[in-house]
């Protein structure tokens, strides 16, 4: 009978911890229902830990005016600890995640010149998810060490450091790695979020970062899920990891007659008229000659990769209708010499070129 009362003094001291927290959270959405959402957010992102707080106050209080024997009190208490834990290991992640939000609510990365935002946010989140790893793992051992079995194999693990310190080694290594390295990657910082990048031959941009892997977001949609280490470990291109502006280039092949200040003069007229140009570089170049072709390379810069590639393609398809509307011979063609009657019947009768070529047979002197 004294433990069924006493049970129903623990529900009933938790029903009076929730709505304890109900009141207190009704009023202070009243309060700042007219002020910054912000604070709207933290009052949502706190009310789990705060409601399991209150509960284990008002638990604790009722344990100490009942009488239990000592097997079932030593087991709530047990309980109560292990609850106590998680609601620590609760309020740290959510006053990380609050900071977190603090900290980034000065940048905006939705916006033309963003680099310094991306820095900081890409940033912020890998600490953050580097944090929340950190403060699992603790609190997870320390759950584990509320248990006498596991206290005394920790204890004795103390005792053998050296041989388990290897053995655990080799089992964290997966997992210790991916935190040093997005560690290292918060503070170098190769990539961040929505860089353009080349990764394994594919283009895209940084979708996400997490604890273990980052997320490649490709130009035709697919994603690309790369393990963390990939990018402290191996080559790959990044296309905005100084500034977002990039150079297009536009490589095309022309006949030796083509007109190049012609050339210049309309892909001036191209770029200038294109709201994709930045207004900073613009270069006409010959840059190679082949056998039948010269090889003309245009450059034109944008703010960004996706509208330089966008300005190449524009540039291509406006020069190719100036060239075939003005200067189509100036198109790569192939040119044939044709012979001669006389050449021909002869070279038909079998007179070698050189003799047909030699002047006493009227040919011309090489």
């Amino acid at each position: 009978m004294a433990l069924f009362s006493t049970l129903l003094l623990l529900l009933l001291a938790i029903a009076a911890a929730w709505l304890l927290q109900w009141l207190l959270y009704r009023a202070g959405r009243r309060i700042l229902s007219k002020r910054d959402e912000f604070w709207m957010a933290v009052l949502r992102r706190t009310r789990g830990p705060v409601r399991l707080g209150i509960a284990i106050l008002a638990v604790a209080l009722v344990l100490n005016v009942v009488t239990l024997p000592n097997r079932e009190l030593a087991l709530i208490r047990h309980g109560l600890t292990i609850a106590f834990i998680v609601c620590a290991i609760w309020v740290f992640r959510t006053a990380l995640d609050i900071w977190i939000t603090l900290h980034l609510r000065r940048f905006r990365i939705d916006v033309e010149d963003n680099l310094l935002a991306r820095k900081h946010v890409t940033q912020s989140r890998i600490l953050q998810r580097v944090g929340d790893v950190t403060i699992l793992l603790i609190g997870l051992g320390a759950i584990l060490m509320t248990f006498e079995g596991v206290r005394q194999y920790g204890v004795s693990l103390l005792a053998s450091a050296g041989a388990a310190g290897i053995v655990v080694g080799l089992a964290l290594q997966p997992i210790l790695r991916n935190l040093f390295a997005g560690i290292q990657l918060a503070l170098t910082q190769p990539i961040r979020l929505d860089d353009a990048v080349i990764v394994e031959g594919e283009w895209g941009n940084i979708e996400e970062i997490t604890a273990t892997y980052v997320v490649v977001r490709i130009w035709d949609r697919r994603r690309l899920v790369v393990p963390l280490t990939y990018f402290m470990e191996q080559p790959f291109q990044n296309w905005t990891r100084e500034q977002a502006s990039l150079l297009g280039s536009v490589m095309i092949y022309l006949d030796y007659t083509v007109p190049i200040e012609a050339i210049r003069t309309e892909v001036q007229r191209i770029v200038e008229q294109s709201a994709l140009w930045d207004k900073e570089v613009v270069v006409v170049q010959v840059t190679d000659f082949h056998r039948d072709v010269m090889e003309v390379r245009i450059l034109a810069s944008a703010s960004n990769s996706g509208r330089a590639f966008d300005l190449r393609c524009e540039i291509r398809e406006k020069l190719a209708a100036f060239l075939q509307e003005n200067h189509a011979s100036s198109l790569p063609r192939f040119r044939t010499e044709f012979v001669g009657q006389e050449r021909t019947t002869a070279l038909a009768a079998g007179i070698s070129q050189s003799d047909l070529d030699h002047p006493q047979n009227g040919g011309r002197a090489r």
